[in-house]
């Protein structure tokens, strides 16, 4: 007799039950092992320091100075292709194609004159277009919530559109890179309006970008329903995009683009892996954990201006009493950086001059007084000797607030600012690297004899 469907879906719910346990008991591995055997757990050494499993030119994470043999903490520096982001920054102040710059530094290893800046704007003017046909089979189909598997769905999907895809000789990556660079925000921004519209009832919103304008420009205007913006949104957006271009190639995402790389796979593969890795809130996710972290203490928070009753409900989070549970004040800390994260020190001056203009001050000293705060208190609550700093992911959610940009775009945002990044380290894996990435697992099950199966 045929089960009914509501029979098949108990049936269905008990088995999944079972095997889950099952699942559970048979893959558990005593943590003792991971010490007896010295197993550098993350790729990190017992101090929390990455393993050196690379070299690379593309970028520089400093939080260290040498001084007679020994690492002191200092405030953090980040290099792109030798040049320090905040000369960078401060050296595209008033150019309206900073980011554009910033591709063209990580990707040839210098920043570009005025006639190679004006020719690598014409390629990227040139390649940034969906056709009609793509956008109504592949971006309109099957809409995602997340905009991320939106992307990785779009960008596999392009490898058909592609008539030399396997290519992978480094030319022709790099051909395909841009391409990528250029698209993705169409991709983004589409698949968003393509979930609101089929999955929330919202208009339909398709606007072209504008030859002759930055990618941010773009992005806003693509974005919001006016197709208007300030000069100092696009400004933010543009100083965004560069601050999360690169940061070194032991990153998640980045290190599993070297990997993926290394099996010479496809372009198309390599982006949708890394995309897949920045999507996991660990990595990519964390600015959206911090505005909902912010929510939460706003609800919870009479007086914002009040440092004791801030710090009082800052220490339920930490004993797990608020928010979340999880004991995190997210936005805080970072695995490199110790006394400041430059990321973070720089956004911030950018997002104080957006609240201003917003009306939204007291908010931002909400923000201010918090990372005042949690450093102290985190440490103390852990026990820790090493400075704990606010993060670039601290204030990035707040700016994208501002900027009218939904959460559901936050991570997106921060894919179309690190494909530069992603596109140089592939290219330098390409010609680089003769091998294939491949780690080592030591087997610490037992061996068995097969039963048949009457006899198990």
């Amino acid at each position: 007799m045929n089960l009914n469907e509501s029979q098949q879906t108990e049936s269905l719910k008990v088995n999944m039950e079972q095997l889950e346990k099952v699942l559970m008991k048979s893959h558990r591995i005593d943590p003792n092992l991971y010490l007896e055997y010295d197993v550098k757990r993350g790729l990190r050494d017992s101090a929390g320091k990455g393993v050196l499993t690379g070299l690379t030119e593309v970028s520089d994470v400093c939080a260290y100075n040498l001084v007679n043999g020994r690492m002191i903490p200092a405030d953090g520096e980040l290099y792109y292709q030798g040049i320090n982001v905040k000369d960078l920054i401060n050296g595209l102040r008033g150019r309206k194609y900073g980011f554009e710059e910033t591709i063209y530094l990580l990707l040839f290893g210098k920043l570009p004159d005025q006639e190679e800046l004006n020719m690598f704007l014409d390629v990227m003017f040139e390649l940034q277009t969906l056709s009609g046909r793509f956008l109504r089979d592949v971006v309109m189909k099957a809409s995602s919530e997340n905009i991320m598997n939106a992307m990785q769905r779009c960008i596999l999907t392009l490898y058909t559109y592609d008539s030399d895809p396997e290519n992978i000789s480094p030319a022709n990556v790099l051909r395909q890179s841009l391409d990528l660079i250029a698209k993705l925000p169409l991709i983004a921004v589409y698949s968003y309006h393509s979930y609101r519209h089929f999955r929330k009832d919202d208009t339909l919103l398709i606007r072209n970008p504008q030859k002759g304008l930055s990618m941010a420009e773009n992005i806003l205007l693509m974005l919001r329903p006016d197709g208007q913006y300030t000069e100092l949104e696009a400004k933010v957006l543009d100083i965004a995009l560069i601050l999360h271009a690169e940061h070194g190639g032991g990153n998640n995402s980045t290190f599993t683009t070297h990997v993926v790389t290394s099996s010479g796979t496809d372009t198309y593969s390599s982006t949708a892996a890394s995309i897949g890795s920045l999507k996991g809130p660990r990595h990519g996710g964390a600015n959206l954990k911090v505005q909902n972290m912010f929510a939460d203490i706003k609800t919870h928070i009479s007086d914002w201006t009040n440092e004791e009753e801030v710090s009082a409900y800052l220490q339920k989070i930490l004993n797990k009493e608020a928010f979340d549970h999880s004991g995190l004040i997210y936005g805080m800390g970072h695995a490199v950086y110790t006394l400041s994260d430059p990321r973070e020190v720089i956004l911030k001056k950018f997002a104080k001059a957006l609240a201003e203009e917003k009306g939204l001050t007291e908010e931002f000293a909400l923000y201010e007084l918090v990372e005042q705060l949690a450093g102290q208190m985190i440490m103390e609550h852990r026990k820790l000797f090493k400075n704990v700093c606010a993060n670039v992911d601290f204030y990035s959610g707040f700016v994208y607030s501002m900027l009218g940009i939904p959460q559901e775009l936050f991570t997106p945002i921060f894919a179309i600012a690190r494909m530069p990044g992603w596109s140089a380290h592939r290219l330098e894996e390409l010609i680089n690297a003769s091998k294939i990435i491949r780690p080592a697992y030591k087997y610490v099950g037992t061996h068995s004899e097969f039963h048949a199966i009457d006899e198990r």
